[in-house]
């Protein structure tokens, strides 16, 4: 981990637009001025791709509002949320949440893998928490659960692994996203040295 990192400043940015209202982040003050470029970039990139996914540029009934999330932005490391909410009538809206996280200093965007060891089974390890805590919370599922996909979305905040799910992948709508918190403590043999969990 890299001790000492100066955090990120995190600037709103705004694109407003006809029945489209979305604040996005974008990053300031790295040292790597490539870096930073680099990851408004992608934050760019995804929220373009969100906005895209609404339907809006298609359909002149969708009304469009996004804002942002800071889950983690601190010792090197900024994890984020995007949430895009659009309204093409019907009972009710839909929402999509998407997360990234980033290594200030390279750039590097960590992938659910990258956070443990190699040739761990992190996707057993987590879905069997993830399983006892369906349990315990008495989620209604909509779907069997078994285990979580390689590539399950996630986010960073307080140093605990956030899995979610997205509107409809898992519980019924009123749920929201369900989200399940991993303490480090839980999964502490096979978290990576260096990753953002550490």
């Amino acid at each position: 981990m890299i001790q000492n990192q100066p955090r990120a400043t995190i600037k709103t940015h705004r694109i407003k637009k006809e029945r489209l209202d979305v604040e996005y982040p974008a990053v300031e003050g790295l040292a790597d001025k490539n870096v930073e470029q680099y990851i408004n970039s992608v934050l760019m990139s995804i929220v373009n791709t969100l906005i895209e996914k609404t339907g809006y540029y298609e359909n002149p009934a969708t009304d469009v509002t996004g804002r942002y999330h800071i889950r983690t932005n601190e010792n090197g490391f900024l994890s984020i949320s995007i949430e895009m909410y659009w309204f093409a009538g019907g009972a009710h809206g839909m929402t999509v949440l998407k997360s990234v996280t980033f290594d200030l200093g390279t750039g590097s965007i960590y992938r659910l893998e990258d956070l443990f060891k190699e040739n761990v089974n992190y996707v057993k390890s987590l879905s069997d928490i993830i399983k006892r805590q369906i349990k315990e919370k008495n989620i209604p599922l909509i779907v069997d659960f078994t285990e979580i996909k390689p590539d399950q979305d996630f986010y960073i905040e307080n140093r605990t692994l956030m899995i979610y799910f997205q509107l409809y992948e898992l519980a019924p709508y009123v749920y929201g996203f369900v989200t399940f918190p991993i303490p480090t403590r839980e999964i502490q043999d096979i978290i990576s040295a260096n990753g953002p969990l550490c």
